[in-house]
């Protein structure tokens, strides 16, 4: 009510991905434990995948990229641009990386993720895929599925209800939250 009385808060491109960098990297921090634990006690695996709760960087880069992919939907192209730019050198930064190096890693995990959700465009199961054969699940599988060298379907599906709760609702973001970029203050 006082967002609308007072209007929305304007954040800066800087502001914006500062929020969404750290808001990523904590939650992805706070919950990976739980997300291994979902994984290993899954019952669609014949042996318990071997995976460490430490070790979250793949998880949390392919949320990064899975999450980037969705900007379009809510920014003009020009905002978008600086918007990942900015995400960018903000995760740069964490990981002691330049932007050149850092933008090397998105673009590859965004090829991988892409690559592996061939010929579907959804970005959620891209990313669930991603988690399967970044973590290299498919040696825990059954034969069938092992074999193949594909998730089994309805471990994909438990997955994709995971990774939902790691998409930025930028619906209920922009209600508090008015994105106005640097160049606007000129």
């Amino acid at each position: 009510m006082l967002a609308t009385l007072f209007g929305k808060k304007k954040l800066t491109e800087d502001k914006l991905a500062n929020v969404f960098v750290n808001s990523l990297i904590q939650s992805v921090s706070d919950s990976f434990g739980d997300v291994v634990d979902s994984i290993v006690s899954d019952p669609e695996f014949v042996r318990q995948p071997q995976l460490q709760k430490d070790d979250f960087d793949k998880f949390l880069l392919i949320t990064l990229c899975g999450n980037l992919s969705y900007l379009t939907r809510y920014f003009s192209a020009s905002e978008e641009v600086i918007l990942k730019g900015k995400i960018i050198t903000k995760m740069a930064k964490v990981y002691g990386l330049t932007y050149d190096q850092m933008n090397k890693i998105i673009k590859d995990y965004t090829e991988f993720i892409h690559q592996k959700n061939y010929p579907s465009k959804n970005v959620l199961y891209g990313m669930s895929k991603a988690v399967f054969y970044k973590y290299h699940l498919g040696q825990y599988q059954d034969e069938y599925f092992a074999q193949l060298d594909a998730p089994n379907p309805i471990f994909l599906k438990r997955m994709d209800g995971i990774m939902e709760n790691y998409i930025w609702d930028w619906n209920s973001f922009l209600d508090k939250y008015r994105f106005t970029p640097v160049e606007d203050h000129y």
